[in-house]
């Protein structure tokens, strides 16, 4: 199932709030709409954020080259900045907005139609080596699992929060492959249920063992089943192995480390932020409170009722046993520096 498909000038986006009940796409010809898709969790997982902000770049310069009035660059540039905007904390999204104005800046001499033929190609590569780059994550991340493993897995990290294969559903699709899996364990990940609605779905279609826990359930499931790993993927990576990723990744983290279970992150490199020295100066996104006093669009909590919603926590480094990326493993003291590119 495709997360992201660009046709003849259209961003077609599956709607990952339908799912599972419903497979539909959404058919954005204007950057905006991928803006909106990307506010409101239509798509989401760093890597395909970061390809759908690519996309959009294509769009407005589709839109502004079509319009032919002048500051061609400049307009982009505007508009990249709304882009990149469209949520704080996965850093793939700004990496992917700034690999296109790179590319930009580089054919600024260029017609308008020139630079988008160079951003389309830009976006396309970006997707591609993404898939290419999640395989080789399955490839390390399944080499450190024994057979017979029994893995939980925390949100969505698989082809649908990237381009194709995923990042730790990658590694556990490698691992099914080479006949270690004897069960995935996925929380339900409130309050939005992504691993209910996506983890589970995608598992299942793989015909994958997969067994469904609420959040609270995970430290007396390592207690009384035993667990060979927890893998989760992450929005961001501080150079100090600080890792954003979704809220409730903290806790299991903790327990991990209690129960003496290895906790592995799981990112392409283009998710490590090697300007971010530790996991304090991520920003952190807050949603609105209606996603927890509401569920399918009913009220479960009273009128008034203050919430508090960050979508993502942070992992410190020294409870991560080790980072897999497409470049390999990387294991603690954690001082990362290299960047996922040149740019």
């Amino acid at each position: 199932m495709e997360t992201l498909r660009w046709e003849n000038g259209t961003l077609y986006i599956l709607d990952q709030t339908a799912l599972p009940l419903q497979v539909s796409y959404l058919a954005a010809k204007d950057y905006r709409k991928v803006v909106e898709a990307i506010r409101r969790l239509a798509v989401r997982g760093a890597p395909a954020i970061g390809v759908a902000a690519a996309y959009a770049v294509v769009l407005a310069a589709l839109e502004f080259g079509r319009e032919g009035a002048g500051g061609f660059l400049a307009r982009l540039e505007t508009a990249a900045n709304e882009i990149r905007k469209a949520r704080p904390t996965a850093v793939n999204l700004d990496w992917g907005v700034r690999r296109q104005l790179a590319v930009a800046g580089e054919k600024r001499s260029c017609a308008p139609q020139e630079i988008v033929e160079a951003l389309l190609a830009e976006a396309a590569a970006i997707a591609a080596a993404d898939q290419e780059g999640n395989k080789a994550i399955g490839m390390h991340g399944a080499a450190l699992l024994p057979r017979g493993a029994s893995v939980l897995t925390h949100c969505n990290a698989g082809s649908l929060a990237t381009s194709g294969y995923g990042t730790a559903l990658g590694i556990i699709r490698s691992a099914h492959a080479a006949g270690k899996i004897k069960m995935v364990y996925a929380g339900e990940t409130r309050p939005l249920l992504q691993g209910a609605r996506l983890t589970c779905f995608e598992l299942r279609r793989d015909g994958i063992p997969v067994t469904l826990i609420t959040d609270s359930m995970a430290g007396y499931l390592m207690a009384r089943k035993g667990l060979d790993a927890v893998i989760v993927g992450a929005d961001r990576i501080a150079a100090n192995g600080d890792t954003a990723n979704k809220i409730g990744t903290y806790s299991l983290a903790v327990l991990a480390n209690y129960h003496g279970v290895p906790f592995y992150v799981a990112a392409p490199f283009s998710t490590v932020d090697p300007d971010m020295p530790g996991g304090a100066g991520i920003p952190i996104e807050e949603r609105g409170a209606e996603e927890v006093t509401h569920f399918a669009g009913e009220p479960v909590a009273a009128a008034g009722t203050v919430v508090w919603n960050p979508s993502f926590d942070l992992t410190p480094g020294q409870l991560i046993t080790a980072i897999i990326t497409e470049k390999g493993v990387i294991y603690p003291p954690y001082h990362i520096t290299d960047r996922a590119d040149g740019r």
